[in-house]
């Protein structure tokens, strides 16, 4: 048996051996591209990235050509240095330096020499460039912005790095990928898909023609396009309506969670990010410490939201039926919390839910919060049971959005108090600062506007997103799922009619809009800063939320201004007009928007550049600078 057994095994491994060579060699000559690599040049057909358009149509981002100059270093020949270094207007250590690293990439394989030359530039080396070898163009398309503004949105478009190429065999040395912004977020939608094309050599390494008469070569496939939420009206208003000063804006369409306008301050031209002097302004943006352009404020800035929070506190507070809209608690111009301690606000006499939303009366919020934590038997439990609620609202939770960065924010929980308070002894009152949005809380502005989404839906919201459409491919079915927080709707109704009284006879009442009803909350936030282990009092910020109009609302907005006083100084001006703006589509509050326009708060701002600059020459390191925001207990907004 064995005598037939083994021959047979080896008779069957030598038919599959020659039948797989015999494949190999004859039918699929696949791998001849790789064993005949010297006499076969690679080049890839770059396509063009899909073009960004804003929810109207409006073009935003568009392509321009653009040409590298690559290398190839083991192919480099009799060449002219200078005469080389003068057509580029390098130097010679430059061009050393480039070798070097295209040699240490690979000295057998392409790589970018000079990046991104003009049309100019092109025409003046292709002159010349068969002098070079070794050195060839390769064309790629580079972005065509149509705006001046929203480079926080779109991202840019930059080099690979080895790590990338590393991990993505899809990139090669001097591929062009997306970074922040959409650009990164849809890189893979965006960039398409880059044909190859196969060139035969001669001995002399000059190109003859196609290789096997292109039986290999494939077309590139143009990126899709995208649709953005943005409304392009808006989203310039904003940004016009924030020179001189800094901060964000977060506007959303509550009925579907896009958003319609996403801006931080201050910005910059996303154009400085294209072309040979890319790196050289990021680098400059980069360092801006002081104004920091590359932060975006909308997504990661955070900070205690304040008054606004209060909407929050009375809608638990309903919830949890520890008082209904006609509870009253007497207000004495503040809230008393234990011995000595006294929480100041301009409120005074019997305050409801009604007058305590429109008069932001910390009595009022502080008795609500106060009563939700000690209706059950342990404070732990009922700590828990609020940050649950909150946390319904989409407050401290990444929102999931389709953007690349984002903070959470911060709502405590039982976990953090026992941490704080290890010997126990806490109850509502030991922290009643959370019900009207200090201590522990933290939040986003794009929480804030999401926040006010949820009370104009009456419970429900949509995850925040900035893409409407992907040409021929649906929408991610997160962004068209309603959830719901623990708030039944029926209590949302009175807070409302609070919320409207806000501009009706409130502390918003000056930024009323005729023929238009409005709901928001104005909010103040405490605003220090630390540099050398020494603390300052800066200008208070300015936050501001509403939504319109009150029936079948189209927009929630979150405004915060640094440094901008109060509520209704700056950030509530601000949100009325985006909000008249995009309702009405025209602007009758022009008193506020000539004061939006002519009034800077730059400086404010120069005042926390020379308290910086002055500590600074006393100490040796920049990282001594930690600013900080707490609200104050006096807050009245």
């Amino acid at each position: 048996m064995r005598k037939i057994v083994l021959p047979s095994i080896i008779i069957v491994a030598a038919v599959v051996l020659i039948a797989r060579i015999f494949y190999l060699q004859i039918i699929d000559d696949s791998l001849k591209l790789k064993s005949e690599n010297n006499a076969i040049k690679k080049v890839f057909d770059f396509p063009e990235r899909g073009y960004i358009y804003d929810r109207n149509d409006k073009l935003l981002v568009a392509n321009q050509p653009s040409y590298d100059i690559m290398v190839i270093p083991r192919e480099i020949k009799n060449l002219d240095t200078l005469d080389f270094c003068n057509l580029l207007k390098i130097d010679k250590e430059e061009f050393l330096q480039k070798i070097k690293k295209a040699t240490t990439y690979s000295p057998r394989l392409p790589s970018v020499f000079l990046a991104q030359l003009n049309k100019k530039e092109y025409a003046a080396f292709q002159e010349k460039e068969r002098k070079f070898e070794g050195f060839y163009t390769q064309k790629r398309a580079l972005r065509d912005y149509q705006v001046n503004f929203g480079a926080n949105i779109f991202g840019f478009i930059t080099q690979v790095n080895e790590a990338i190429i590393k991990k993505n065999p899809y990139y090669n040395s001097g591929d062009l990928i997306g970074k922040q912004g959409v650009e990164q977020e849809y890189e893979d939608i965006l960039r398409g898909v880059k044909g190859v094309k196969y060139l035969l050599r001669d001995k002399y390494n000059k190109v003859i023609g196609p290789y096997k008469e292109g039986k290999f070569d494939t077309l590139s496939q143009q990126g899709k396009d995208l649709t953005l939420t943005i409304d392009y009206e808006l989203q310039k208003y904003g940004t016009e309506l924030m020179v001189n000063k800094r901060g964000g804006i977060v506007a959303i369409e509550p009925k579907s969670g896009e958003i319609l306008a996403l801006v931080s301050a201050p910005t910059y031209d996303p154009a400085l990010l294209v072309g040979r002097q890319r790196s050289k302004n990021y680098t400059a943006l980069y360092h801006d410490s002081i104004a920091n352009p590359l932060f975006d404020r909308g997504l990661l800035a955070q900070y205690p939201p304040g008054s606004p929070f209060k909407i929050v506190t009375g809608l638990i507070g309903l919830q949890e039926e520890v008082v209904t809209p006609e509870t009253g608690f007497v207000c004495h111009h503040g809230f008393s919390y234990g011995a000595g301690r006294f929480m100041k606000c301009h409120d005074s006499g019997l305050s409801k839910l009604n007058n305590g939303i429109y008069n932001s009366c910390n009595t009022y919020f502080c008795s609500v919060y106060r009563n939700t934590i000690d209706k059950f038997k342990n404070s732990s439990k009922g700590v828990d049971i609020w940050s649950n609620h909150v946390k319904s609202f989409g407050l401290g939770n990444y929102m999931g959005t389709d953007l690349p960065i984002g903070k959470k924010g911060n709502i405590p929980t039982s976990k953090t108090y026992e941490r704080l308070y290890p010997n126990g002894g806490w109850k509502g009152s030991t922290i009643i600062s959370n019900g009207i949005g200090q201590g522990e809380i933290l939040t986003t502005p794009l929480q804030l506007a999401n926040m006010m989404a949820v009370v104009a839906n009456k419970g429900y919201y949509f995850t925040p997103h900035i893409v409407k459409k992907i040409k021929n491919q649906p929408l991610d079915k997160k962004f068209t799922t309603k959830h719901y927080t623990t708030v039944d709707a029926k209590y949302f109704e009175p807070v409302i009619e609070g919320l409207a009284d806000v501009y009706n006879k409130g502390t918003a009442a000056s930024l009323k809009v005729k023929d238009m009803q409005i709901c928001g909350k104005t909010g103040t936030a405490e605003n220090k800063i630390r540099v050398a282990g020494k603390t300052y009092q800066l200008k208070d910020h300015s936050i501001f939320v509403a939504f319109a109009p009150k029936e079948n609302p189209t927009i929630a907005i979150a405004v915060f201004v640094e440094n901008g006083y109060w509520g209704n100084r700056f950030a509530g001006p601000i949100a009325t007009l985006m909000i008249e703006k995009y309702v009405n589509g025209e602007i009758t509050r022009k008193d506020l928007e000539t004061r939006m326009f002519s009034q800077s708060l730059e400086d404010e701002y120069k005042k926390i550049e020379n308290i910086i600059y002055q500590r600074f020459s006393e100490t040796t390191s920049v990282q001594d600078i930690k600013p900080s925001v707490t609200l104050k207990e006096e807050e009245v907004n």
